[in-house]
């Protein structure tokens, strides 16, 4: 039996209502999502046979499962915004074909990757300043090679998660991550403090999680409300692929930049730190990478809350904007941009608060004083720009999802990119380790501008158009 539209009512639906029953279980999925390596991280830097070393060897390593992560979405938030465009316009054909063919591409896009991890491995941990001492790159290999090996699940998962929120099921999409993160919480102090499994527990733990995560999204396609998957959906086709990709060009940019900017941090903290006074000594030299990853994996926790609030809204904007109805789309954006700003301010409260109760989640107390206060600095200059960061992430993703894929693919490229690597590469020249640190509020404060400029823009189209930006 051929499934029933069941998404009318985002056409009809308060807008309010709708943005809670959406958002909230994205923003618990990606913070879900986010956990993984975080959780990883906190155990690791409580095991005192680990500590600032492990720290470092995680930061070493996260910037590669971002790239996965990247190609990942940007399958699945691409084929998002495309099949709800489609159940818009009543289109179903080009809805199921757009999931199967992102199915196809997922699997391929992920064997090869984790063949291209794996062959390459040391050559990629080095690039991303593994080498800051030998106990560092020992801890960082050992932790990528199980990650790598489960490349596969993770993509599947990460890339399914966005679709099953486009059939209308938030719930499901937010269940299948909390299940595969219920479980590494659960296995990474066995495998860490009771068998002593050291990276490779947190690693393994990991990729267990994650294959739960798979598990139950592809029992999901089986049943999915609003299209029914058979032989033709999963036959490649290009024209296709080139509509729906493009989508979510701009969530592939926004992580795979990051990862560029990530090497280009690690490796001025490598170079920069190695003739500083302090930690240019061997038994220092792990400490910046390790504080500027923890604050990273803060900042990650914010994002995660930001993308969810406008990933959420993905299938709202293209059902209306299929639809022909721009005003609500405008009015979504409003709301959007209000609640992005709100979530900025508070997390800027906490970062510039409460920087040692954040480091000592993390493991300061075992560390010198050394860690604690480059830790406290790193907190209140890297983050300060927290509001500004917010809404300019949320700003790119909803213009994503109005299909608007070019601007939106422009101010990620001038954020991550052009200020996120150009600063921090260029900035350390002036001030050291200072420089990477303010690299980041300035590349956010530079791009609010850009943004502003497209916002107006935007909704200034937004009023005079009636479905014509979904043509």
């Amino acid at each position: 039996m051929e499934p029933t539209n069941t998404n009318a009512f985002l056409e009809n639906e308060a807008l309010g209502k709708l943005m809670r029953k959406f958002s909230i279980p994205c923003i618990i999925s990606l913070l879900v999502g986010a956990l993984y390596n975080i959780v990883d991280q906190l155990y690791i830097a409580n095991a005192d046979y680990l500590g600032s070393f492990g720290n470092a060897a995680n930061t070493v390593v996260f910037p590669l499962t971002v790239v996965a992560l990247a190609i990942a979405v940007m399958i699945g938030d691409g084929c998002c915004a495309f099949m709800s465009i489609s159940l818009g316009r009543k289109d179903k054909e080009k809805a199921h074909c757009g999931v199967g063919n992102s199915i196809v591409l997922c699997v391929a896009v992920s064997v090869v990757l984790t063949a291209v991890f794996l062959i390459f491995q040391d050559q990629i941990v080095t690039m991303f300043g593994g080498r800051v001492n030998d106990e560092t790159f020992a801890l960082a290999n050992e932790y990528f090679f199980y990650i790598a090996l489960g490349i596969p699940f993770y993509m599947f998962g990460q890339a399914i998660n966005p679709i099953i929120r486009s059939d209308g099921s938030p719930k499901f999409a937010m269940i299948s991550n909390l299940a595969g993160c219920v479980v590494n919480i659960i296995l990474d102090p066995i495998f860490i403090f009771s068998f002593k499994w050291g990276m490779m527990g947190a690693a393994v733990a990991t990729v267990i999680g994650q294959i739960v995560t798979a598990l139950l999204a592809l029992w999901y396609l089986f049943h999915m409300k609003t299209i029914k998957l058979n032989k033709t959906s999963f036959q490649l086709q290009g024209a296709l692929i080139k509509v729906f990709l493009p989508l979510g060009l701009t969530s592939f940019l926004s992580q795979i930049t990051l990862v560029a900017a990530m090497a280009a941090i690690n490796n001025m903290i490598h170079r920069y730190g190695a003739i500083d006074p302090v930690f240019g000594q061997t038994e220092y030299a792990q400490i910046p990478m390790a504080v500027v990853g923890i604050v990273m994996k803060v900042f990650q926790i914010v994002i995660s809350v930001v993308v969810g609030l406008a990933a959420g809204c993905i299938p709202i904007v293209g059902f209306n904007v299929g639809a022909g109805r721009n005003d609500r789309a405008k009015g979504l954006f409003t709301r959007l941009l209000i609640a992005e700003a709100a979530v900025g301010a508070v997390a800027l409260l906490i970062v510039e608060l409460l920087p040692h109760q954040l480091l000592g989640a993390f493991g300061a107390a075992g560390e010198s004083v050394y860690y604690t206060d480059f830790g406290v600095k790193s907190f209140r200059i890297y983050l300060c720009m927290m509001i500004f960061a917010c809404v300019n992430k949320a700003s790119f993703i909803f213009l994503q999802s109005l299909g608007k894929a070019w601007e939106s693919t422009f101010l990620s490229l001038l954020r991550e990119l052009i200020f996120g690597v150009g600063l921090a590469l260029l900035l350390p020249v002036f001030w050291g380790l200072n420089g990477v640190l303010y690299s980041m509020p300035v590349s956010d404060a530079l791009t609010a501008i850009a943004s502003a400029i497209v916002i107006v823009k935007t909704y200034q189209s937004l009023g005079k158009e009636r479905g014509a930006i979904a043509a």
